[in-house]
């Protein structure tokens, strides 16, 4: 799709960090093999404002992330407190001159209906963080926005049901029946 070209920025919701790992490792060895350039995009790791050791540790210049002792997020796959490849994720994100950077958890519902009701995608709470996001490194000038921006979705929306539920308890269960997704793909 992108003729073996990268994009400028990667955003990525980051628990664990294996995907962002992966990939910086696999840009490597791309490059050995010939298909790429030496050019990398920018990484960035998202996180959850309530478990954000990643970001804390960036913001501070630190090598190794201190555990979140109250971890609290909606989206379970960013509810990491601690990452065994920290140290990696973060090596990555400041080779790459990226960033890293946090969201509520109002704001990546609020990404992940927009990734409904816009593109057609039922993304998990974690791929919805990514949309916020961006929005803010745009805001700061950290993104341009004639860059070419890659968004990771990391799971399906129909796992988290409950996350979509504010607007179906309010509703009668006639109304909540003629949408078997309930508010998430409702503009």
């Amino acid at each position: 799709q992108s003729a073996w070209v990268l994009p400028d920025v990667i955003v990525y919701p980051t628990g664990g960090g294996t995907g962002l790992v992966g990939m910086w490792k696999a840009f490597d060895e791309m490059q050995e093999l010939g298909w790429i350039s030496e050019k990398r995009p920018r990484m960035i790791s998202v996180q959850a404002a309530g478990c954000a050791p990643i970001v804390r540790a960036f913001d501070r210049g630190e090598k190794f992330a201190e555990e979140v002792s109250d971890a609290a997020t909606i989206a379970s796959g960013l509810r990491v407190p601690k990452a065994i490849g920290d140290f990696l994720i973060l090596n990555a994100i400041r080779e790459s001159d990226g960033a890293a950077i946090t969201v509520n958890d109002e704001e990546l519902i609020a990404g992940a209906r927009e990734l409904a009701r816009k593109e057609g995608i039922f993304a998990a709470p974690e791929g919805g963080a990514c949309v916020p996001a961006l929005r803010k490194l745009i805001e700061r000038g950290r993104v341009k926005p004639t860059e070419r921006v890659v968004l990771f979705n990391t799971g399906s929306g129909i796992k988290y049901l409950d996350a979509f539920d504010s607007e179906v308890k309010a509703r009668t269960p006639r109304e909540q029946r003629k949408s078997a997704l309930g508010p998430a793909l409702r503009p």
